[in-house]
């Protein structure tokens, strides 16, 4: 586990770097990101070569979370978890669903990352605090990120190692001049939309290798407690009966590989879609679009004007579409960022509009109260919120299916806007977490393709029913 002192510590920098020097070695890596994160996991994929699963014990429960784990992670080779915030941090006080608590779980050892800006011997002070604050987990070294120059990373070293008792097992030097990951408001820029991917990682490789005695590394990994997993395969429908298009380009990143496995497993047939090259929907029973970046690519999704006609009229037709924060923008009226506005598909009477600060961030629960073809009345519905948007314009048609218990949602503690078959939220889910969604999505999309855009034969449900609206309940 590679864990932090705090945000910012240099975790992801650390991790993409000991991914990319241990394949140079010829190790076979597993990569997994701790939380609810997509930008970091895309990262280290793109170090990796393989799939990254996120561990989150607040979206889904521990024990599949062990199961994704132990399922996903390589007997010959080694699996590394980059954790999230400080090794402490957590849901409350406790430190519920911190990265402590998945190590702990895993029974992971903890390479602690401590960025060493404008500080040497107190570095030990944090480093001795963090190994007496509990028993578990087990912090097997630290990696000083950060240094200034040998004599500072000479006394930051013995000082961790002689106060705190734990190892150094390198220092990452301050690089001048040089970003070594860009970033921007949700974090750091996705690789889709970096034109130097291959070689930051490469950089990165050369940098940590270079700098942290791998060797010792491989041992402690080595050393760590085996855990025992039963294979767990996800039992799959043989005919695919309809096909879901996705939208997946750089504009659209957001998406945790085990939900489009769920559609899949359901029965869909996953046909990737381009927002920003495709004319038209493609032949299509039903339309998922994740979250991502709409913001930054407004002026090219705003540009393929063909595509946005289409997927409204699609939508118009009674096309299922699940929408999610970046797809929630997509489909609204339009989008204003700092002074100019561009016109998005117009399904939902929406006027959104890009801050400067976070609209919604961290975890959410949001219940049902108004019936809808996606989910039952009462289901309370966990995820993660992260957006900068926010409405400035909700015309009186818009209806809400979701009251906010914990976060931000829409608008006035509402959120989930319903039109026909079409869903939109700020909210993120993780299909292993709710595992009603796939199925009902892809029931939806075999009703209406059976009985057409009237689908009531799904479930019962009535779009004339009790609707809310913002502000004035059910």
């Amino acid at each position: 586990m590679v864990a932090g002192i705090s945000g910012d510590s240099g975790k992801t920098l650390v991790t993409v770097g000991l991914i990319a020097a241990l394949k140079r070695r010829g190790h076979n890596i597993a990569a997994f990101k701790k939380g609810p994160d997509f930008i970091d996991s895309a990262w280290l994929k793109a170090a990796s070569g393989g799939s990254v699963r996120n561990l989150d014990t607040y979206l889904v429960p521990k024990q599949q979370v062990y199961e994704t784990f132990t399922n996903n992670a390589l007997e010959s080779g080694i699996n590394l978890i980059e954790g999230n915030r400080g090794l402490y941090d957590g849901f409350d006080i406790h430190g519920t669903h911190s990265t402590a608590e998945l190590a702990v779980l895993l029974r992971a050892p903890v390479v602690l990352v401590c960025n060493a800006t404008k500080t040497t011997r107190t570095m030990a002070a944090i480093v001795l605090g963090m190994k007496a604050m509990a028993s578990e987990p087990n912090i097997a070294c630290v990696i000083i990120n950060q240094t200034a120059g040998e004599r500072h990373k000479g006394i930051v070293t013995k000082s961790v190692e002689n106060i705190a008792g734990i190892p150094v097992l390198g220092a990452i030097p301050r690089v001048k001049g040089k970003k070594l990951l860009p970033s921007r408001h949700l974090g750091l820029v996705t690789p889709a939309e970096s034109s130097q991917t291959s070689e930051m990682i490469d950089y990165l490789g050369q940098l940590v290798g270079e700098n942290v005695d791998l060797d010792r590394l491989i041992k402690i990994a080595g050393e760590s407690e085996k855990l025992a997993y039963q294979d767990i395969e996800t039992p799959r429908i043989g005919d695919k009966s309809v096909k879901v298009g996705y939208f997946a380009d750089s504009a659209f990143t957001f998406y945790y590989p085990e939900n489009l496995e769920s559609l899949d497993s359901c029965g869909a047939e996953l046909i990737p879609i381009s927002s920003l090259e495709n004319t038209a929907l493609p032949n299509v029973d039903a339309l998922y679009i994740g979250g991502g970046f709409p913001e930054t690519h407004a002026e090219r999704l705003a540009a393929n004007r063909s595509l946005m006609i289409s997927v409204k009229q699609m939508a118009e037709r009674g096309l299922p579409i699940y929408a999610e924060c970046g797809g929630l923008v997509y489909l609204c009226q339009s989008l204003t960022i700092d002074q100019t506005t561009y016109p998005m598909a117009g399904v939902f009477d929406v006027d959104l509009a890009m801050k400067k600060s976070p609209q919604g961030h961290g975890y959410s629960i949001m219940e049902v109260d108004v019936q809808n073809p996606f989910f039952s009345i009462g289901k309370k519905l966990r995820g993660h919120e992260f957006h900068y948007t926010t409405p400035t314009r909700i015309g009186l048609s818009v209806r809400s299916v979701l009251a906010v218990r914990r976060g931000s949602g829409f608008s006035e503690g509402r959120d989930g806007i319903l039109k026909g078959n079409v869903w939109a939220s700020y909210l993120h889910i993780h299909a292993a977490g709710e595992k009603a969604w796939a199925k009902n999505f892809v029931g939806l999309a075999k009703a209406v393709k059976i009985h057409g855009q009237n689908s009531q034969s799904f479930g019962g449900w009535s779009l004339m029913n009790s609707m809310a609206i913002f502000g004035g309940g059910n």
